[in-house]
């Protein structure tokens, strides 16, 4: 059998490029994590490392071991985590993976009511994309992430659009969808008219792309007005795609959540018909979930969904919350 410890090894190296930073992050001496890999050769009776250069990299088969190790110790330390949650040892750590424009919004408002429940509640954050925060998910540095897709399906259903790919909800990964929001055409304050939401118009203008998934989804959606945009720079930092449109460097798409982070005054929006993005809270491993990931999961869901107005029906609302911009117009 293998040796954990040994595997936590190689799976450090693998995920921080180094001896050096692996030893830095478990706290281990050097020689310690080469003794520790050099064991893991002996047992597996397979080269897993090579040199590369003053340093090393995992051959194919490091790579292949590191990657079913994360998932193998993502689901030792959910159960550590679980059980140490039930009996009480470590029910006040949360750790949360989120991408950008959830931090920006979503996530702040759920850290202050997650407070104001519970105090002893030690939240720590990390930014991520959607891909690496499943990854950090399954192999268990956090209790939750929070990731998006431009599909409300699954994936690997008909539906699901190829920009998806990558996001794979499966295996022991449990989502909650928290909600959707609209998808906006992004234009420059200084036009003499208001920026119709019609991609076509554009057909003619640079664009301005984002992140891989969200340069796929708009690819897709120029592609179904009818003409294949020229993407004159490409940037995942929301803040500049709207700095280089009210330039009048080109033209973009942002979701709800985006606009709502930060705004720039020098920009128009306008929520293109039927197009949507969907956010979901992610957990690994069977339910229930422990009481502190119940709540940060509670918290998250009262944030995105508004409070009723009085004389509303009372029952529960199980839609996924809408959330669009205010001021689109200017």
């Amino acid at each position: 059998m293998l040796d954990v410890t040994r595997l936590r090894v190689l799976v450090a190296v693998a995920r921080y490029g180094s001896v050096t930073a692996a030893a830095r992050k478990l706290n281990y001496a050097q020689p310690s994590v080469s003794h520790h890999l050099a064991r893991l050769e002996a047992e597996t009776g397979t080269k897993l490392i090579q040199r590369a250069g003053r340093g090393i990299r995992l051959t194919d088969a490091g790579r292949l071991l590191a990657e079913r190790a994360a998932e193998v110790i993502g689901r030792l330390d959910a159960a550590e985590n679980e059980l140490a949650a039930y009996t009480g040892l470590r029910a006040g750590r949360l750790r949360l993976a989120a991408f950008p424009s959830a931090l920006g919004t979503i996530v702040p408002a759920a850290a202050a009511m997650l407070r104001g429940h519970q105090e002893s509640v030690d939240l720590r954050l990390t930014e991520a994309e959607p891909p690496e925060a499943l990854r950090m998910l399954r192999a268990g540095y956090v209790d939750v992430a929070l990731v998006f897709r431009y599909s409300a399906d699954p994936p690997g259903t008909a539906e699901q659009s190829d920009e998806d790919d990558g996001i794979d909800v499966s295996d022991g990964l449990r989502e909650q969808l928290l909600l959707e929001e609209p998808v906006h055409l992004v234009t420059s304050a200084h036009d003499a008219e208001q920026a119709p939401a019609d991609l076509a118009a554009y057909a003619r203008c640079r664009w301005i792309a984002g992140c891989d998934r969200c340069r796929a989804h708009l690819l897709k959606q120029c592609a179904l007005a009818g003409f294949t945009p020229k993407i004159a720079f490409t940037t995942d930092d929301y803040v500049a795609v709207q700095a280089l449109v009210a330039a009048d460097l080109g033209v973009s798409t942002l979701p709800a959540l985006c606009l709502r982070a930060a705004r720039h005054p020098g920009v128009r929006t306008a929520p293109l018909p039927g197009v949507h993005r969907y956010v979901f809270a992610v957990r690994y491993g069977d339910p229930p979930d422990p009481p502190a990931v119940k709540l940060l999961m509670d918290v998250l869901r009262a944030v995105v969904v508004p409070p009723q107005r009085p004389g509303t029906h009372g029952g529960q609302d199980t839609e996924p919350a809408r959330v669009d911009v205010a001021g689109t117009a200017g």
